[in-house]
């Protein structure tokens, strides 16, 4: 009863104008990030992230999950239309939709997607309603040294899943540790790590981090990619014939249930869920020969598991404090940014926020259903904005953004670089999620290390005397060393070959 309560003044507080305003803004921002192919849900949402610096934090979150929301959709436009994913999540959209833009179905593919997306968000919400709650209060025993075990077990699972080398993840992830502690000693009091620059005593900038590595850097990559031919597709008809319904209607269920689930796990990403819940489709099929060549179901699966997923990961962040994914890390920042710090704690402190966001989900999904199915021909014509004006507004929209955060040329340069580095990085196929993740988790690590040490008198093995804590600690190594047995034969063979 006390979750209902909680819930109907959430969405009261979402629905007042202000709010209801900033969630369609943040719903039609996150789509048109979405569309414009080259920048994805953590570019967008980094760069959009200066939007919100004069509202208030609740109005803040509001649009900036918004924003991610429809960033996850938006990627499904050009993915049918041009057969480039606009975020990591639309490539398994690719296989299928764009197949049946071909086949003049483009319209029906565009359609189903925003209908999986609508119900996949829709039940993730309310599963989320059920699941956070409760969660969150288990949460509320931990102590320091149980807290930095967990976010210990969201680095690694960060590092370990996120594909490519182990080793590669673990040196981001280090590197990002070591970037979050520049600035202030907490206990000492000293300046660390500032080489005797006045500008990085309050440690470096996150918003001019994030915009440089996923904005700049996506521009910069952007560049050199061949822009694809658009396909003219049929976009009168958007609504699937009842046949196609019928393929659909059991893909759509099995999609969400997917997303939903893989949601709940730290590090799995995003494009984990939609290959799933696509590959599940195909086997499960009585007809797996028409997957590849325009099946339906081989867009209403991996869309709805992608608006699941994108709902579900909210859980871990709202209620353990632990980011899943890039976005989310980049969402976190914003809360950080806001002078809020995801976890157990913020139900009890910040519940009128907590509910008002997550009741937003809903009105979200609604706005992006109406947004997504009347002006999808409004989509498709964005799409054939010249590329370079495209990269050049937003390089301008980053560095304001960059300045305005306190109006220091400073940030600016902080972008510039971690932007030229981030490109880099891509360069050489180095992830940048842990880093981010490094960044973002570095000062509550610090911090739950300290405050566990004191605890014990500088003894380390508290860390091994509380069976939660040591079950975590153990989670952790098997997730590393999993996920490097797990890369291992693929090496070999590589090697073999070469």
């Amino acid at each position: 009863m006390d979750t209902l309560a909680h819930l109907m003044a959430g969405l009261t507080a979402a629905l007042s104008f202000q709010n209801l305003a900033f969630a369609f803004v943040g719903c039609m921002l996150g789509t048109l990030i979405g569309v414009l192919p080259g920048l994805g849900p953590a570019a967008g949402t980094a760069i959009l992230i200066p939007l919100t610096f004069n509202l208030d934090p609740t109005g803040a979150l509001i649009m900036l999950a918004a924003i991610y929301y429809g960033a996850m959709y938006g990627g499904t436009v050009t993915s049918v239309l041009i057969n480039v994913p606009g975020e990591a999540a639309s490539v398994i959209t690719c296989i299928d939709g764009h197949e049946m833009a071909k086949q003049g179905r483009g319209g029906t593919a565009l359609g189903i997607a925003a209908i999986g997306s609508f119900v996949g968000g829709m039940v993730a919400t309310i599963a989320l309603i059920i699941v956070a709650p409760p969660l969150a209060q288990i949460a509320l025993k931990f102590g320091p040294p149980e807290f930095f075990a967990l976010m210990l077990v969201g680095l690694c699972l960060i590092t370990g899943l996120g594909g490519g080398s182990v080793l590669a993840g673990l040196i981001m992830a280090i590197l990002g540790l070591l970037i979050a502690m520049v600035g202030i000693d907490p206990v000492r009091g000293a300046p660390r790590f500032t080489l005797g620059i006045p500008s990085l005593y309050d440690g470096v900038g996150f918003i001019p981090v994030v915009m440089g590595l996923f904005g700049v850097a996506e521009i910069l990559l952007g560049i050199q990619q061949p822009r694809r031919q658009i396909i003219k597709a049929d976009l009168a008809s958007l609504l699937p014939s009842r046949a196609e319904w019928r393929r659909s209607v059991g893909a759509i269920g099995r999609g969400t249930g997917i997303g939903f689930f893989l949601g709940l796990i730290p590090g799995v990403g995003s494009i984990i869920p939609t290959f799933v819940a696509y590959v599940f489709e195909k086997r499960l099929s009585k007809t797996p020969e028409r997957f590849g060549h325009g099946a339906i179901e081989g867009v209403a699966a991996p869309e709805s598991a992608n608006n699941a997923y994108a709902n579900a990961a909210m859980i871990p962040l709202l209620t353990l404090g632990i980011p899943s994914s890039p976005t989310i890390a980049v969402l976190m920042g914003a809360f950080i940014v806001n002078g809020l710090t995801p976890g157990p704690f913020l139900f009890q402190e910040r519940p009128d926020l907590v509910w008002a966001v997550i009741a937003s989900f809903f009105l979200g999904n609604i706005l992006l259903l109406v947004l997504n199915l009347p002006f999808v021909g409004l989509w498709a014509r964005i799409l054939h904005l010249p590329y370079p004006y495209v990269c050049a507004g937003t390089l301008v929209f980053c560095l304001i953004g960059a300045y305005s955060l306190e109006q220091n040329v400073f940030h600016i340069g902080v972008m510039i670089v971690c932007g030229i580095i981030g490109y880099g990085m891509r360069r050489i196929d180095m992830p940048i999620a842990p880093l981010v993740l490094g960044l973002i988790l570095g000062p509550f690590l610090e911090k739950s290390l300290r405050t566990s040490l004191e605890m014990s008198a500088g003894d380390f093995s508290i860390f091994l005397t509380r069976p939660l804590c040591l079950t975590l600690l153990v989670l952790a190594a098997i997730v590393l060393v999993a996920s490097a047995l797990r890369l291992q034969p693929r090496e070999l063979q590589e090697a073999s070959t070469s």
